[in-house]
């Protein structure tokens, strides 16, 4: 399965395969979830505290050897359109969500494992919220921030650029294999 022009397919930007040794892993931006920055700290099975430990997960990640990453870039009106922000982020990962549905109906989840830009928005509210199970634990995708990978590194290793035109916003969605 040729991963770089599935996505390209699906509409990416842009899709590098990277080797593993190349991804940069930064445990500490773990830092940051806890800060609640992005508001989904303990509001999101797929994001701090509920994904589990940062080290076991890049252990985890590991145990991989190469990753194909995707960026999608998104006009704005300017660059305080929060609004198209959230709609970019959104259609970027419902993308994702798409191309992981290919993956691992091919590869299976033991041999692949997608993560997206910040966490899953499938439920407008998640079931963490009102102590329930995940409504679609196949499907919800968590972010390679919340797996402690430092995506502008990732993507300086990928010869992509983080930051575009101006008045865009790129977003970045990876898979390990």
């Amino acid at each position: 399965m040729d991963i770089v022009k599935l996505c390209m397919e699906k509409g990416a930007a842009n899709a590098q395969e990277i080797p593993l040794d190349k991804i940069v892993f930064q445990p500490e931006l773990r830092d940051y979830c806890m800060q609640n920055r992005c508001g989904l700290y303990g509001k999101n099975y797929t994001c701090p505290p509920f994904i589990g430990d940062v080290n076991q997960l890049i252990f985890k990640l590991k145990t991989f050897k190469k990753a194909v990453i995707w960026q999608n870039i998104f006009p704005l009106e300017d660059s305080f359109d929060i609004e198209g922000m959230m709609y970019a982020l959104q259609k970027h990962n419902a993308m994702t969500m798409e191309i992981a549905r290919c993956i691992y109906s091919v590869l299976g989840r033991s041999c692949a494992l997608v993560l997206a830009a910040g966490g899953c928005v499938l439920c407008e509210k998640c079931a963490v919220v009102t102590d329930e199970p995940c409504r679609f634990p196949e499907e919800a995708l968590s972010s390679l921030e919340a797996y402690g990978i430092n995506v502008s590194k990732i993507v300086e290793a990928s010869g992509m650029k983080y930051i575009n035109e101006q008045n865009t916003v790129t977003y970045f969605s990876g898979v390990f294999l």
